[in-house]
């Protein structure tokens, strides 16, 4: 991978719905008229952006450079500097007084912030590449459907979970947990955030040693996900994707399947072989691939410069619009 200065992206915090965000911005960190295409990443859960730092930064280097890769967290999911909160305070903005009421946090506050931000940051002439991870491609799908405005060139859909989540493998166990024992879980999160970062970028690497390939780069932000509010709200959130997430919308892809593109995993447990075989079924014209490279539901630990590569291998062509 080339590297190099272009390489060296930013970090922006700022509030979007009322709710601290943090952007990651490889190449041009401020979009005008000019610009013709943005490649925007809509994380998993947890949406914290700085796992897909690797990711990005392939994407970035492969197209020479030529498109700003830009990735938004989920509201809730960063941790604020020192001098910004959580939550805007209600005096600063009329936008951030109703924060609460929106319910920002939850997953259909999600989808409305990530339509907020790019009302607001990104100019509506700009085509899109929009690059979903997990619960990301639900928050693409539902964005498609709200806005048929958004000029979209490509939606990238990475181990998708846009239906039934409940009822699978990994469902199964977390449904209980996040949607009836969450607050038994806020003490152990609570009592982790209190030990010193070095200490937690030990544990974590600890936790994550079974993977020899383990992309440093996530160690960080791992660190931050245990800080404060950041995995109460990703925890609220997830306790919202098995209630909510149930059928697949089939109209908003029937209505959209030339921009589409869905990935699945071979051994996901978050969307088992099953709903791929589904997807494939109902859709048989669509551009819909199964993972044979044994990559992981959370590829950004250890193989975000291959995904990386796949994705820039399937929409090569589509970028000399």
């Amino acid at each position: 991978m080339v590297t190099g200065s272009r390489d060296e992206p930013q970090t922006d915090f700022i509030f979007c719905c009322g709710a601290n965000t943090e952007v990651l911005k490889f190449g041009s960190c401020q979009l005008h008229s000019g610009h013709k295409i943005l490649f925007l990443i809509i994380p998993g859960n947890p949406g914290v952006v700085g796992f897909y730092k690797t990711f990005m930064q392939t994407l970035h280097s492969m197209f020479g450079y030529h498109h700003p890769v830009w990735a938004v967290s989920h509201a809730g999911h960063c941790v604020p500097p020192d001098s910004m909160d959580m939550v805007q305070g209600t005096n600063d903005s009329q936008d951030a007084s109703s924060a609460a009421e929106a319910d920002v946090f939850g997953l259909n506050g999600q989808i409305e912030h990530k339509l907020a931000f790019l009302r607001k940051h990104v100019p509506k002439e700009t085509n899109l590449i929009l690059v979903g991870h997990s619960i990301g491609c639900y928050i693409i799908l539902e964005m498609i459907k709200r806005d048929p405005e958004l000029k979209i060139l490509k939606a990238v859909m990475l181990f998708p979970t846009i239906e039934r989540m409940a009822q699978t493998p990994q469902g199964k166990v977390m449904t209980p947990v996040l949607c009836h024992m969450r607050y038994v879980a806020y003490l152990p999160l609570f009592l982790l955030s209190l030990l010193p970062d070095r200490f937690k970028s030990s544990l974590i690497k600890l936790v994550f040693g079974g993977i020899h390939s383990l992309d440093l780069t996530v160690v960080q932000p791992t660190v931050g996900l245990l800080t404060g509010d950041c995995a109460a709200n990703a925890m609220y959130m997830g306790g919202q994707e098995m209630k909510n997430v149930l059928e697949r919308d089939n109209i908003t892809i029937k209505n959209n399947l030339e921009k589409l593109i869905f990935y699945y995993g071979a051994t996901d447990h978050w969307c088992p072989v099953q709903y791929y075989l589904d997807i494939k079924q109902d859709f048989p014209h669509g551009d819909i691939r199964l993972c044979e490279n044994g990559f992981r539901h959370a590829f950004v630990l250890d193989a975000g410069g291959e995904v990386a590569k796949m994705v820039v291998e399937w929409i090569h062509g589509d970028l000399r619009t």
